[in-house]
């Protein structure tokens, strides 16, 4: 394919500023000023592509098209051009490419030189490329039926710029066209019912920026279902906030939304055809900023929707869900979703360090861990059943680095970590020290395990935070379901409870019976109201294992079965409370949600 060199495209104020902002080092823009070979090869192979453009207010809408290879073709020149079906009714973008095209007029008079841009993208391979130009000429043709308002369009680009883009946050979907047979259920905000539980669990979405309405670009954002997040949707006003996470680093959607802050986004729901565009005006959220809305972020867009549409049924394609992008880190809250607590570092200019000053190893895999606290004023005081925020960056941290396939997970991992507290307040310790208890699980558990306590480690807190308390104010007996480690956010309240009004149910391996010894020593009275199921005491006993330590659990009082809880262990607790408090992992919980459909379910997990 022969194309013409043009000069190297330079970044605008908006992608400097932002690259300043986070103290990016200079690099040249790698944006080519002409349609690419790689752009040839890969737009043929694409099977969606998604579009943008500005409507005459000069705000940004996007659509996604496609749904089969093939549909994109290079014509030569930089220029390509699109045959597909497409919404001629609601789709917005159609309709502002396509405004004066009726029964295969073309709309070159009225809108050629519109700007747009587009990002083709094969999500079967992770494969994308970004493009920005003007459009030639746009036409429809008949309709596919009778019974449908899909129409085939045919459009032509002129290609002015484009980039490879690499594969991160990007789910596998097979992609199957179909006929559309769109029918509008909503226009107006808020958000419709059916728009929330979109969002709720979209992990894809196409957001279009320009540069003061000169120059466009449409890009992905991606990650788990429901990354984007509904702050507000009500008459007041409907808002959105997603997470930018670790890229690399050009920030041309971000500089363009600096300079120029309106988006135009679109979100597919692969699995019905159904889609959500959406228009508003941008606000870029960095450091404090985001994280005081969206905690463990450092980067976050803020959309103000100020339109919105949500059609049935819209899209020529169906996509069947694949491999998650092993880049997807853990599913982001707002602050006002999930306390996560007042960041003693954001809260007020002093900085907060938790010092290690004990280490007790409990059993092989768990261990007891005091920290006393630098600034307690600062750090704000705990409750029984909150936890504590520990920063574990300037430990563990390895720097910026674009693509880390050995360890995919750690570019948007910011090393802090919740652990519940253990130790009660007000009681044996000093006020400005705490004790957690925690299984050595990861990389930040394993770098606590090793450390030396005469070493000093200092590591930043971030604050405390959490509402899991058992609440016995009914007067009945309350249940506490424990999965292993998952004790220990009841230790800290002990002190504060009745336990002859409390039933425990803790479900253990045996390499955990060394916790529930240590439990039992420290609170001798909790022994009598627990029931103990050791999970895999038949499989020890085939391996030929003694188990030694079950008579010292029954002697302190416990009951002890050498078996996993089963339904009727807890069906038919009549002297119970309705209200069941849970901390474990979610197989169990699934168990006893499906054991117990009529209590109440109020739960702590290891998903956080």
């Amino acid at each position: 394919m022969a194309f013409i060199l043009s000069d190297q495209i330079g970044w605008h104020d908006g992608e400097s500023w932002m690259q300043k902002r986070l103290h990016v080092p200079f690099q040249e823009n790698p944006t080519s000023p002409f349609l690419t070979p790689y752009a040839s090869r890969l737009l043929p192979k694409a099977p969606l592509l998604a579009l943008g453009t500005l409507d005459d207010a000069g705000r940004p809408w996007t659509t996604l098209l496609g749904g089969e290879t093939g549909f994109v073709r290079p014509l030569g020149q930089s220029n390509i051009g699109i045959k597909t079906l497409v919404d001629s009714t609601y789709d917005p973008v159609i309709g502002i490419l396509l405004s004066s095209s009726h029964d295969g007029v073309s709309a070159e008079l009225h809108n050629k030189h519109r700007i747009v841009s587009g990002l083709g993208i094969d999500l079967a391979t992770r494969s994308r490329v970004k493009l920005a130009g003007k459009l030639l000429a746009a036409a429809l043709g008949d309709v596919a039926t009778h019974a449908t308002k899909a129409t085939e369009a045919q459009i032509v680009l002129r290609v002015e710029q484009s980039l490879g883009n690499c594969p991160k946050y990007l789910n596998r979907k097979e992609i199957t066209p179909t006929i559309p047979e769109p029918a509008r259920v909503s226009s107006s905000l808020p958000l419709s019912v059916e728009a929330v539980e979109l969002l709720a669990k979209a992990d894809l979405f196409f957001i279009s920026s320009s540069h003061d309405h000169s120059t466009m670009g449409t890009n992905n954002r991606g990650g788990p279902p429901g990354f984007c997040r509904i702050m507000r949707n009500d008459p007041s006003g409907t808002i959105l906030l997603y997470p930018e996470y670790s890229g690399n680093r050009l920030y041309q959607t971000l500089g363009n939304l600096q300079t120029t802050p309106k988006a135009g986004i679109v979100v597919p729901d692969f699995d019905s055809g159904d889609v959500l565009y959406l228009t508003g005006t941008t606000e870029i959220l960095v450091g404090k900023e985001a994280a005081a809305l969206l905690p463990r972020s450092n980067l976050a867009v803020k959309v103000h929707v100020h339109e919105a549409h949500f059609v049935c049924n819209g899209l020529a394609f169906k996509g069947q869900a694949g491999e998650p992008s092993p880049y997807n880190p853990a599913l982001r809250f707002l602050a006002t979703e999930r306390a996560v607590g007042l960041d003693a570092q954001n809260s007020n200019d002093r900085v907060v360090y938790a010092k290690l000053i004990q280490k007790e190893l409990l059993t092989d895999t768990i261990s007891r861990f005091r920290f006393s606290v630098s600034d307690a004023e600062a750090a704000g005081r705990w409750k029984p059943g909150q936890y504590v925020a520990l920063a574990f960056e300037d430990e563990l941290g390895a720097g910026y680095s674009h693509m880390r396939d050995d360890d995919p997970s750690s570019l948007n991992d910011d090393l802090v970590r919740s652990f519940t507290v253990s130790s009660s307040v007000g009681g044996v310790l000093p006020k400005d020290e705490f004790e957690i208890t925690i299984r050595n699980v990861g990389k930040v558990t394993a770098f606590l395990f090793r450390q030396n306590v005469r070493a000093g480690l200092e590591i930043p807190l971030k604050g405390f935070s959490g509402t899991f308390a058992v609440d016995q104010s009914g007067g009945e007996t309350v249940p506490f379901v424990a999965g292993g480690i998952g004790i220990t956010p009841l230790l800290a309240q002990l002190s504060d409870l009745d336990l002859e009004r409390l039933r425990v149910f803790w479900i253990m391996n045996m390499a955990d019976i060394g916790l529930a010894m240590d439990t039992f020593e420290r609170y001798p009275l909790l022994a009598g109201s627990t029931f103990i199921f050791i999970s895999d005491a038949a499989s020890a006993i085939v391996r030929g294992q003694e188990l030694q330590t079950t008579p010292p659990l029954e002697r302190c009082g416990a009951h002890v079965f050498l078996r996993r809880l089963v339904a009727s262990d807890i069906q038919g607790q009549h002297d119970l409370s309705s209200i069941w408090y849970l901390c474990a992992g979610l197989r169990l919980r699934q168990a006893i949600s499906s054991w117990l459909p009529d209590a109440k379910l109020i739960y702590e997990s290891f998903d956080y």
